[in-house]
């Protein structure tokens, strides 16, 4: 581009350009080079602007591509950067700032070069690139060197290998970059990339030594989070706070593939991209990400995955299994401490979690610390800001949720950490509460917001199943969670008591089951103004009563209802019928968690044991029930055992006396009676 070029409109007519893309061949040794290399103009600073860069350039790659064949010209570019690497670390040592500077604009040509061609051609058409020669058009190089090999061992070297000084800073975010941009031929293909020429030169030949060097030093930039030199620290001119041009380029690239190998479907609210502060780090984290999602090769496991499932912390002095490769460590300390502070962005969250759930190292540490509130209150203010949230976000952290409540440990630890004034959540001033206490409000919050926005299925499962995994540690929940779950329940039970009302009587005026709504919604009003005892109780009578005496009538009524109709006019059922077994489900699910809570805690949970003993005739219809008999035997266990004691209290019990002799009963239940 020479030293002239000062801005992007200028480069179509740059006479350095021209002759790079054009007819003639520049040997690698020729001075031109020097001349094409000494640019600088002001970077990209909006998406805009970049646009405007690739359609500056896109006629200067196109007569690349068309005369390269006859010139060799892209291959000599890439022989003159190699070059120039080997001498790189010496020239980091010795401040040789334009050394470096003019090696930083070789990738930076590579990179927007290689780009255009990924975009514009196939792999093998790619490849051929690499080997064209100034000879006879169309001739290929004899030699045995592979040039595009060649280049990918370089990158990593460079990345691996080169100190991370303020001259050097810029170059190891371009070669993190231009090794994202190779591995984007994923973004062209619909169908996953299991025979990819970039996939197979990194995961086996002269690449696959520098695996675990690779990924060290990737997690170790994350971590690290260095910031770009401030200005001034470069002979050639900043190109960004943001951390180059090309950093601009191939965080495109990477925000597709980021797309490519993460889920979908809450919502369609696009990534919003946030201001970094340290673009090596969140290049080293796409990238490690990338390779981490590298299909497996025919013959050989993805050696990147391998490596992220193995490595150990440095404090752990046993030695490595002989059949764990590219294993190596690292201070967990310090990646718990990035991971804690890096969550607001979606990648970082997709690391926890790639982490949590292969590396078993990783998530024994992390369930071991004692300050996990660090990191769950992150994820649950992601949880919390749902409508603020891509998809690719919300899902991980709900999953990284699971992951950690499936362990009980965990589950107890958290309703001993004690938190003070959350903040960010804005529903009620929360000046005390226990960290497990807020994950429930949480939860449901985002069940309540998937339910009437999304109503995605599969994250109101999850949401379910990670209130599920921490029922039966549940200990002294904050007075306003319990109310959080009454209306919750609430409102579940107004949409259950609508579709069987529509499908008993879709052509009567009847109103009786909706009297029964309007009666249950008043009692949640009064609800919400008793004591967390007294909420707790009527929570559980409110439910199952209503259910459990409308399920198998009412059920019964509905089908027959249905089968009616459709036999009549052979029309489809209505959209609200199919969720007719949702009412068994529920009733399913709490005698489950009921079940769980009595079996793993009963001395935590009197006021559950008053719930059942009040409405113990409720629940004994279910006792022969076929879908429920399976989980009653300890509820009737429990109903049969302290109904005897408060008969042989006598009558005219006051509500106190009542829950006293339940405690009472919990020490003298023998526990070996409950299964």
């Amino acid at each position: 581009m020479g030293s002239n070029s000062s801005r992007i409109g200028d480069l179509p007519k740059n006479e350095y350009l021209k002759k790079l893309s054009g007819t003639e061949s520049v040997s690698e040794n020729d001075p031109f080079w020097n001349q094409l290399l000494s640019f600088s103009f002001p970077a990209p600073t909006s998406s805009t602007e970049l646009k405007l860069l690739e359609e500056a350039t896109i006629s200067v790659c196109r007569s690349l591509v068309e005369n390269n064949p006859r010139t060799g010209n892209f291959g000599a570019l890439i022989k003159v950067f190699l070059s120039r690497t080997k001498e790189l670390k010496l020239s980091a040592e010795c401040q040789n700032h334009i050394f470096i500077w003019q090696t930083h604009n070789a990738l930076f040509i590579i990179c927007c070069l290689l780009k255009v061609f990924i975009c514009e051609m196939s792999e093998e058409e790619l490849q051929l690139h690499f080997t064209y020669e100034d000879k006879s058009p169309g001739s290929y190089s004899s030699d045995s060197e592979d040039l595009l090999e060649e280049l990918l061992c370089c990158l990593m070297q460079l990345i691996t290998d080169i100190p991370l000084l303020d001259i050097t800073y810029e170059i190891s975010v371009e070669a993190v970059s231009t090794m994202v941009v190779f591995l984007s031929c994923q973004l062209f293909h619909k169908e996953v990339l299991r025979q990819s020429i970039s996939h197979k030169y990194l995961m086996q030949g002269r690449c696959l030594p520098y695996t675990s060097k690779l990924v060290k030093t990737l997690l170790y930039n994350f971590i690290r989070q260095e910031k770009p030199p401030p200005p001034g620290a470069h002979v050639f001119p900043q190109q960004s706070e943001a951390g180059g041009l090309l950093y601009g380029l191939a965080s495109g690239v990477a925000t597709g593939l980021w797309t490519v190998f993460t889920l979908g479907g809450v919502g369609s609210k696009a990534a919003a991209t946030p201001e970094l502060s340290s673009p090596l780090a969140n290049q080293s984290l796409l990238l490690l990400l990338v390779l981490a999602n590298l299909t497996d090769a025919a013959d050989a496991p993805n050696p990147y995955k391998q490596a992220i499932m193995s490595f150990k912390n440095t404090q752990d002095s046993s030695p490595f299994p002989s059949s764990v490769p590219h294993a190596f460590q690292i201070n967990f300390n310090s990646l718990y401490t990035a991971l804690c502070e890096q969550q607001t962005s979606d990648q970082a969250t997709l690391l926890l979690y790639t982490l949590l759930h292969q590396n078993s190292n990783v998530r024994t540490y992390m369930l071991a610390r004692t300050d996990m509130e660090n990191l769950v209150l992150p994820i649950l203010e992601i949880l919390y800001h749902v409508e603020e949230r891509n998809s690719h976000h919300v899902y991980m952290a709900l999953i990284i949720l699971l992951i950690l409540t499936e362990d009980d440990g965990f589950n107890r630890s958290i309703h001993e950490v004690i938190l003070k004034n959350i903040t960010w959540y804005s529903e009620r001033v929360l000046t005390e509460i226990s960290l497990g206490s807020l994950l429930i409000l949480v939860v449901i919050r985002t069940i309540q917001y998937n339910m009437t926005r999304t109503r995605d299925k599969y994250l109101h499962t999850n949401c379910l199943a990670a209130l599920a995994n921490m029922s039966a540690q549940f200990r002294s929940l904050h007075q306003y969670a319990a109310q959080r779950i009454i209306s919750y329940t609430c409102r579940h039970l107004r949409r259950y008591v609508c579709v069987l009302d529509k499908l008993c009587f879709p052509h009567s005026h009847c109103s009786t089951l909706r009297q029964c709504f309007s009666t249950l919604s008043d009692n949640g009003e009064e609800l919400l103004s008793l004591t967390c005892s007294h909420i707790l109780r009527s929570y559980a009578s409110s439910l199952f009563s209503l259910l459990s005496k409308k399920h198998n009538k009412v059920l019964e009524q509905a089908t027959q209802s249905l089968r009616g109709s459709l036999s009549s006019n052979d029309t489809p059922l209505p959209d609200y019928a199919q969720d007719l077994n949702v009412i068994e489900e529920v009733i399913r699910m709490m005698l489950e968690i009921i079940n769980s809570c009595l079996t793993n805690s009963l001395h935590h949970n009197p006021n559950l044991v008053y719930a059942l003993l009040y409405k113990r005739d409720l629940f004994e219809q279910f006792r022969t029930h076929p879908s429920f008999q399976d989980i009653m035997q300890n509820i009737d266990l429990v109903i049969t055992f302290f109904s005897s004691r408060l008969l042989q209290a006598g009558a005219e019990l006051s509500v106190e006396r009542v829950l006293e002799i339940i405690k009472q009963g919990v020490v003298a239940l023998p526990k070996d009676r409950l299964k």
